[in-house]
């Protein structure tokens, strides 16, 4: 069974949808909650440790429930079930988008192929989970019989974003080992890498499906080449650990076949941190807390694959999404996680949304004449407070905004998160209520001001509100709630891009600047450039005219 391929546009409930934007499009947040006492219960999910509040959004239930029809008339029920069942849903790959087997139950069966893909799962993992235990425990020796002190991650893409920013996140429930994460090619960046390493005590994985990444295989041999100034080539084997596929590759770079973790096709790089990829994440943390990752992410697969819509968190959410970009006209989306270990969620979650949707073709292959992905930024409160808020209080432009926070933190014994709390949920309530002229004139004349000054400055201070927000509240950043909470976003991907009639899982896109890049690199030691453009090939002879 294929995906089913409807433009969203004519379907009955986007153009109902058209109209009830035209009916809503002029009434106030303010308004909504003075019509309805109930509104914050009646628009909020509770599920877990999770309360989702998405009471501030500018619709109403009608909105909601013709959202909710438009995800049936997409045929999202039976796109669900092709998804969790191993269908080939990625179909421009040829490719099944299994990245949720990767956190089934042990007893779970997930059919692929006619196969049962969770014993192999299992077998792996164990692999995993008692490498991660020796190396943790000091078992595991370098060449000179010290044990492993430090962990290296060469990665780029869902190779270093997914495991970077879950490592830092989960860094209350780090072990004694240090982990770095070497991504960009830039050789600058790995050699300041290398300054900080001892040979003697650090381990390596290269994470690489194919083996044959640039940038990682790059990275790769350099830190080889510097590794074997200290040690013999027999060295390797206690010190270089592969993430891939590519057997031959692997070996013929010096790592031993019992040191490969492998990979399967049916896992997406930005969706692979669950997989063997995340053996990073295992080093870091342990192989209990990245177990409890798993069943948090689990949690919320079962969650999204057996609620009604009406109360699925990422279906609610995804809509609600929808709802902004192709009737509001908005384009982009902020994600605040008040929480200085999420900091780096937003750039995470920019791979996974905008690789993922950011298309301009249907799966009838067909050019789109209506939006597709948003453009997704963000970064941590209270910091961004002092940032970019500004723009989103009183700038001209309508920024939807994910705010995420926690009840509980992970230190006690100060009263800094009470502080953190009362600036969460007073910014969603600022973006909402806003600030109107006659409170900024009985301020401004507490404050001593005179008529002709309160005149002056009235305009600057006046805030119009009206700006919604959804708030994602969780009772405390654990492993498994932060796998659910990822996990969660990964499904609204899936949702939207349904929706959309698009591929979700592909990213030609991302391959021709590749294409590109090996055939300029070539050109850097010859003469010949009269294939490129004018601008690429004045780039060129300046940048060889530097380098000399």
């Amino acid at each position: 069974m294929t995906l089913i391929k409807k433009n969203p546009n004519t379907l009955d409930s986007w153009k109902k949808l058209q109209s009830n934007f035209k009916t809503l499009s002029q009434k106030k947040l303010n308004e909504y909650f003075a019509e309805d006492s109930d509104r914050a219960e009646n628009m909020s999910i509770r599920w877990k440790s999770f309360y989702i509040d998405y009471s501030k959004n500018l619709l109403d239930q009608s909105t909601i429930d013709l959202l909710i029809q438009l995800a049936e008339e997409s045929g999202l029920k039976q796109a669900i079930s092709s998804y969790f069942d191993g269908e080939k849903i990625n179909e421009t790959e040829d490719r099944a988008v299994l990245h949720t087997a990767l956190r089934q139950n042990s007893s779970s069966t997930v059919m692929f192929e006619g196969v049962d893909v969770v014993p192999e799962i299992n077998k792996v993992n164990e692999k995993m989970f008692a490498f991660a235990d020796q190396v943790i425990s000091g078992q595991w020796k370098g060449f000179s019989g010290k044990p492993i002190s430090h962990v290296v991650n060469i990665g780029i893409g869902g190779s270093d974003l997914g495991p970077a920013m879950v490592t830092e996140a989960l860094e209350y429930y780090r072990n004694n080992l240090n982990v770095t994460f070497v991504s960009n090619v830039e050789g600058d960046h790995v050699e300041e890498v290398i300054k900080k390493l001892d040979p003697e005590t650090t381990l390596f994985i290269v994470v690489s499906k194919s083996f044959t990444t640039q940038e990682t295989l790059s990275n790769a041999n350099t830190i080889r080449k510097w590794f074997l100034e200290h040690a013999s080539e027999k060295a390797i084997s206690q010190h270089f650990i592969a993430v891939s596929t590519n057997l031959e590759k692997v070996t013929a770079f010096g790592i031993s076949e019992e040191n490969v973790f492998p990979m399967n096709d049916w896992v997406g790089g930005r969706f692979s941190l669950w997989s063997t990829v995340g053996l990073s994440i295992c080093l870091a943390v342990g192989s209990e807390n990245f177990k409890n990752l798993l069943k948090g992410a689990g949690a919320m697969d079962a969650h999204f694959s057996a609620t009604d819509f009406k109360e699925n968190i990422p279906v609610i959410l995804a809509l609600i999404t929808v709802w902004y970009n192709n009737f509001w006209g908005v384009e982009t989306e902020a994600i605040i996680p008040y929480s200085q270990y999420l900091r780096n969620l937003p750039a995470y979650l920019q791979q996974g949304i905008m690789e993922s949707n950011g298309k301009g073709v249907d799966r009838n292959g067909n050019p789109i004449d209506y939006q597709t992905g948003n453009i997704i930024w963000g970064a941590s409160g209270t910091n961004a407070q002092h940032a970019f808020f500004q723009l989103m209080h009183q700038g001209t432009k309508l920024i939807p905004a994910d705010f995420i926070g926690f009840a509980k933190p992970l230190h006690e014994g100060n009263d800094h998160h009470d502080k953190l709390m009362s600036n969460f949920f007073a910014q969603t309530q600022a973006l909402m209520q806003g600030k109107n002229a006659e409170k900024v004139t009985e301020e401004l004349k507490s404050a001593g001001k005179s008529k002709a000054e309160i005149e002056k400055l009235l305009p600057f201070k006046v805030f119009q509100g009206n700006r919604p927000s959804n708030t994602l509240f969780i009772d405390q950043l654990t492993p498994f709630n932060l796998g659910a909470l990822i996990a969660s976003y990964e499904h609204r991907i899936f949702v939207q891009g349904i929706i959309w009639n698009i591929f979700s899982y592909d990213q030609w896109g991302v391959e021709l600047g590749k294409q590109l890049a090996n055939n300029i690199l070539s050109d850097f030691d010859g003469d010949d450039l009269q294939h490129h453009d004018p601008s690429t090939k004045a780039l060129i002879y300046h940048y060889k005219r530097f380098r000399t």
